[in-house]
């Protein structure tokens, strides 16, 4: 859409206007076209391209936007979480290419941590060709898939069972974490946001993922493109915190530029 065609669905009268009217007045506009640029906004409101950056950046601060590369989109609030066994047929073709592609990035002989959720099982299913892996788990299911494999050492953390996740959380998870070290950590997570970083929506895991997220040298997360741009409740850790991200091609592609520029590795499967 050009920019005399976005000028027409706001007032005329756009000078003058406060800055939370104009900051509402760009929120209106992002609900109806999902997307505008920084050019866009000067144009139509009359206003600096540094003015214009402020204003996004406040409405970015609040969570309703996500910034990408030359202006912003919307913020998608996450869903409620349903239980593992309904999601594993959410995504399933992403995830199975997630899973594939993250399992190229595993080497015979590492020792990795793999968390709970849907798509990091699929990783654990790619890798039962590997030799002399080490796989350190909090996920019972994680435990179930690579149980007999021969040269697979499982590592299986205690602590108190989530039903819904069926992954082990809690203070005595997070004990046993202080006793091991891991090549990669590799996790899923609910929502990934340039402003927001990693959240979930499950506060009393949040202490378990972040003593998770220490005990590797590099960090892998994996989500499918419907976790990209999500802000659930629970924060977790900030984008620095991740090293690699394992996504689906139909991710954003100036979410996935964005992510780039910070120094993350982004693999689309």
């Amino acid at each position: 859409m050009h920019t005399h065609a976005i000028a027409s669905e706001v007032s005329q009268e756009t000078k003058g206007l406060s800055n939370v009217e104009r900051q509402q007045a760009i929120l209106d506009m992002l609900q109806r076209r999902q997307r505008i640029t920084v050019a866009e906004i000067c144009e139509v409101f009359d206003i600096s391209e540094a003015t214009a950056r402020r204003d996004l950046e406040t409405l970015a601060g609040r969570g309703v936007i996500q910034r990408v590369r030359g202006g912003a989109i919307l913020s998608k609030p996450a869903a409620p979480e349903p239980p593992l066994l309904v999601r594993a047929r959410e995504q399933a073709k992403a995830k199975a290419r997630i899973g594939e592609a993250v399992a190229h990035l595993v080497h015979d002989g590492e020792s990795v941590f793999l968390g709970s959720g849907t798509t990091v099982l699929e990783v654990a299913r790619n890798l039962k060709e590997r030799k002399g892996l080490t796989v350190i788990t909090n996920s019972l299911p994680v435990v179930n898939m690579l149980a007999e494999v021969r040269d697979v050492t499982v590592v299986s953390l205690g602590g108190m069972l989530r039903p819904s996740e069926l992954s082990f959380i809690g203070h005595i998870t997070e004990q046993s974490l202080e006793e091991v070290r891991a090549e990669k950590v590799i996790m899923g997570i609910r929502g990934i946001s340039l402003e927001h970083g990693l959240t979930n929506d499950f506060l009393p895991e949040t202490l378990t993922d972040r003593a998770i997220l220490k005990i590797g040298r590099q960090v892998v997360i994996v989500a499918d493109h419907t976790k990209l741009g999500v802000v659930a409740s629970a924060y977790l850790a900030p984008l620095e915190s991740v090293d690699i991200l394992v996504t689906d091609r139909d991710a954003d592609a100036d979410f996935v530029q964005s992510l780039r520029s910070r120094g993350i590795q982004v693999v689309l499967a």
